[in-house]
């Protein structure tokens, strides 16, 4: 019985929600939709005896991957720059250049209410969570990046879906390596603010998608 719970939430919450929205059945209210979600997903890791709540808060044993991190989000990170360069040069910029202010407030915001409340569903709450079903392994990494993958399709752009199923693997890797969901934020918020930062950001703009 606990099984087909775990099957029916995730279903509901993973997949039935994002229909919704993406069929415009209930309204796309990204960053509502996100807390309301992110809320109950604390409060049901705070009831579990079996989950350190310490992990939500702290940087934990972060020093030894830090390093390694940065090197491979840079290596990534240069090469979808010169991708936006030489695919969509009129894209590079686009933001800083139109709307500067927009791009700082977005710059310092993004990681608080978005990237936060995000690591913490699909990071800390997903790969606690759904054990029963996915494992610990790279079943439970594969789903968690699907899962994460999926949600965007609700801004109409297999980009933002592609990407976010890449950067799912990363953030998920990086979550269960350190045990810190501090630092798989920081390794989500590197890649989120640099697609805003060359111009991808539309894509992930539920306000700039019809």
């Amino acid at each position: 019985m606990r099984l087909l719970f775990l099957a029916i939430e995730f279903a509901v919450v993973f997949v039935v929600v994002p229909l919704l929205i993406y069929y415009r059945r209930i309204p796309n209210l990204p960053i509502p939709y996100l807390l309301a979600i992110a809320l109950p997903a604390f409060l049901a890791l705070r009831s579990d005896p079996t989950f350190d709540l310490s992990q939500l808060i702290h940087w934990g044993n972060f020093r030894p991957f830090l390093s390694h991190i940065l090197i491979r989000d840079a290596m990534c990170l240069v090469g979808l720059g010169t991708a936006v360069y030489f695919l969509t040069p009129q894209l590079l910029f686009s933001l800083i250049k139109s709307s500067p202010k927009l791009w700082a407030l977005i710059i310092i915001l993004y990681p608080l209410v978005s990237v936060y409340p995000q690591e913490l569903i699909y990071r800390a709450f997903f790969l606690h969570r759904y054990q029963a079903l996915f494992g610990r392994g790279w079943g439970m990494l594969l789903a968690s990046a699907l899962a994460f993958g999926f949600v965007h399709i609700i801004f109409r752009s297999w980009l933002a879906v592609g990407l976010c199923v890449i950067g799912g693997i990363l953030f998920s890797f990086t979550y269960q390596i350190s045990g810190s969901l501090l630092l798989a934020c920081l390794d989500h918020a590197i890649f989120g603010n640099f697609l805003f930062t060359i111009g991808l950001g539309q894509f992930f703009y539920h306000g700039s998608r019809t």
